[in-house]
């Protein structure tokens, strides 16, 4: 029996590795990418293949490598059904206001490396007409805020790349999903103190994404609440926003 196939750029992520679980319990068989491919955890890849009786192949995938994603893309084994981007980078904000490398590392990361493969793949589903793209994107891109607003542009561009792709795939019954989350407690956030009725756990947000697939909408906040609440923070003056401890 084939089943379709779902490839998650950045697996080895928290986030990354409870999406794969929830796509895999469907029987989706699973292309997982990793920057090293000496991190796999082999005990969890194994367990999930032999609960869902799916087929489980790691690839090794740089983000930064950008003269490498149409080498990567082209060797899969097949062309996936789904693609979901979620690797990123959060980075460190006051050492990129002081360090170029650092920012550098920030808006690549989180922006124009996500835009290399998704072009790449949207190429491919575009000419099949059919697939799905999710983008795991932030809340921090709704507007710019000073505790964070490398990161926060990095994931606004992404958004709103992700909006025009939408738009150009529609017509060929390919569909793009965004993923707006707030704060999600992974490895990645655990040294930031965030509010509890803002804070999701990572389980949480991969049944939204697969919600969001069976649905075919367009863009998910992940609290919902989130939704009301930057609609009131782009609602404020710029006059009044940029004196606030944002």
């Amino acid at each position: 029996m084939t089943h379709p196939v779902c490839m998650v750029l950045g697996a080895d992520s928290d986030i990354g590795r409870t999406i794969a679980c929830r796509f895999g319990k469907e029987r989706f068989d699973l292309y997982l990418t990793t920057r090293s491919l000496d991190r796999i955890d082999q005990d969890w890849s194994s367990k999930l293949k032999d609960d869902y009786r799916i087929k489980i192949s790691w690839f090794h995938f740089e983000g930064l490598e950008f003269d490498s994603h149409m080498n990567f893309y082209q060797h899969l084994p097949q062309p996936p059904e789904v693609v979901i981007c979620v690797f990123g980078y959060l980075g460190d904000q006051k050492k990129a206001e002081v360090d170029f490398t650092e920012a550098l590392k920030i808006t690549q990361s989180n922006y124009t490396s996500q835009v290399s493969i998704l072009n790449i793949v949207a190429e491919d589903m575009e000419h099949r007409k059919k697939g799905v793209i999710i983008g795991v994107s932030s809340v921090a891109g709704d507007r710019g805020r000073k505790a964070n607003y490398l990161y926060g542009s990095a994931k606004g561009a992404f958004t709103i790349y992700l909006s025009g792709l939408r738009n150009r795939l529609h017509k060929s019954g390919v569909h793009v999903i965004t993923i707006k989350p707030g704060y999600i407690r992974t490895k990645m956030t655990q040294h930031l103190t965030t509010p509890r009725w803002l804070t999701a756990r990572p389980g949480q947000l991969a049944e939204k994404v697969f919600d969001a697939y069976l649905r075919k909408t367009n863009t998910v906040y992940y609290f919902s609440r989130w939704r009301w609440i930057m609609w009131l923070i782009k609602g404020i003056p710029e006059t009044l926003f940029k004196r606030l401890n944002l």
